[in-house]
């Protein structure tokens, strides 16, 4: 007789297997885009306030304009998407125009440049983020978006796992110099863009879909539904708890961390994110997604409370362990959740509202948590977001109705 972890490790495996191909094309662009993203980010934080001098305030800024530039753009590239009933066009356009920008990292001369790079690089994200979300859900059974949205979650989070390593690296043989990192991380992201153009492939769609003309028109979005609406305010009110994790890498510091060492941060981040990810997926296939996102926010309360309490090297490490682990039990089932509760036809328009409300949050978040950092102290900061993220889960446990289970 099997015992529940080996039932549950089959049933993991199942699924993997089943997955379709177009699914697993993404999730390796995702990958190397993040490889790529990642070896800039984990390093641009200490770039911007060792090198340049800028301030904490000022980075929290910056990343939460960056952000909520992409969260906004995502809400016209998902209508476009649901009004053209194409994906991938739009996809192949943001993961272009993310990786022609990459050059300008290394080449900046100053705080502007390296602003305007960010800015439409997340322009960039925004154009494919909800185009490419709607394609996982269009090309997978229902009973799979679970571990599909966490399989490419998973992919993501390698590459944001190998890319802070080979920055640590790079970092170490050229003696900190920021540049021949930053153009080192230029390549992956064309790999990535090729990957997507020659291996993902869009389905047909049915002549019995539906043609949304007008997919903003307001009588579209009353379609999205109650269940659509209160996913959507739970998440925003979620990302209110999880600022930048430019954050993890400025706490770090504070500690005495090296620049050199400061990506390992992100590593351990990113590990336990990706691990995390995929099982988490399976899991909400089985059992509905509720319980599996109620976990995800309380290792966000745990993490930020860590963070803010625990003293030490120890006390880092667990709080930055959590934090990946919480992104792994919610940032794919939210993703998830987004997908039973819309109609097909509105997918695209569903995830670039849910990226549009959750952006706007997180830029707020950022800016809150730079002022506090800089006018009270890095605990106030982390224990509002212990505040917000326990409300969250309180409203969550009170979801009496919604896409809790995959339809």
């Amino acid at each position: 007789m099997r015992s529940h972890g080996e039932s549950h490790t089959t049933n993991a495996t199942r699924s993997l297997s089943k997955i379709p191909r177009s699914v697993w094309a993404l999730g390796f662009v995702s990958m190397f885009m993040d490889i790529s993203s990642e070896m800039i980010h984990a390093l641009l934080p200490l770039y911007m306030v060792t090198v340049l001098g800028t301030s904490v305030v000022a980075v929290g800024f910056i990343e939460g304009i960056a952000e909520a530039t992409a969260s906004i753009t995502k809400v016209f590239s998902g209508a476009l998407s649901d009004r053209l009933g194409k994906r991938k066009l739009l996809t192949v356009l943001g993961y272009g125009l993310g990786a022609l920008t990459k050059p300008v990292f290394p080449m900046a001369s100053g705080l502007e440049w390296l602003t305007a790079a960010r800015f439409v690089d997340r322009v960039g994200k925004g154009i494919r983020g909800a185009p490419r979300d709607a394609l996982v859900a269009d090309v997978t059974p229902a009973e799979l978006r679970g571990a599909a949205f966490g399989l490419r979650q998973a992919l993501d989070t390698v590459g944001a796992v190998l890319g802070p390593l080979l920055a640590i690296m790079l970092m170490w043989l050229t003696a900190s110099h920021f540049q021949t990192v930053f153009w080192v991380a230029v390549l992956p992201a064309f790999v990535a863009l090729y990957i997507l153009i020659a291996f993902v492939r869009e389905p047909e769609t049915p002549a019995s879909t539906r043609t949304v003309r007008s997919p903003l028109a307001l009588h579209e979005l009353a379609r999205l539904g109650p269940a659509y609406w209160r996913l959507i305010g739970l998440a925003t009110l979620f990302t209110l708890a999880r600022f930048s994790e430019a954050f993890l890498l400025l706490r770090a510091q504070d500690m005495g961390l090296a620049p050199l060492w400061a990506p390992a941060v992100l590593v351990l981040m990113a590990l336990t994110y990706s691990l995390a990810a995929y099982p988490a997926g399976v899991l909400s296939d089985r059992v509905g997604r509720r319980g599996v996102l109620m976990t995800g926010l309380g290792l966000l309360v745990a993490a930020d409370l860590l963070l803010a309490l625990l003293p030490g090297w120890t006390g880092l490490a667990m709080g930055v362990a959590a934090w990946g682990l919480h992104l792994g039990f919610s940032q794919g089932i939210f993703a998830a959740m987004i997908a039973d509760s819309a109609p097909a036809e509105l997918r695209g328009t569903a995830f670039g509202l849910f990226n549009l409300l959750t952006g706007v949050a997180l830029l707020v978040a950022s800016v809150m948590a730079g002022l506090l950092w800089d006018g009270v102290g890095f605990k106030a900061t982390f224990l509002l977001g212990a505040a917000c993220a326990g409300s969250t889960l309180v409203g969550v446990a009170l979801l009496r109705s919604g896409p809790c289970k995959p339809n």
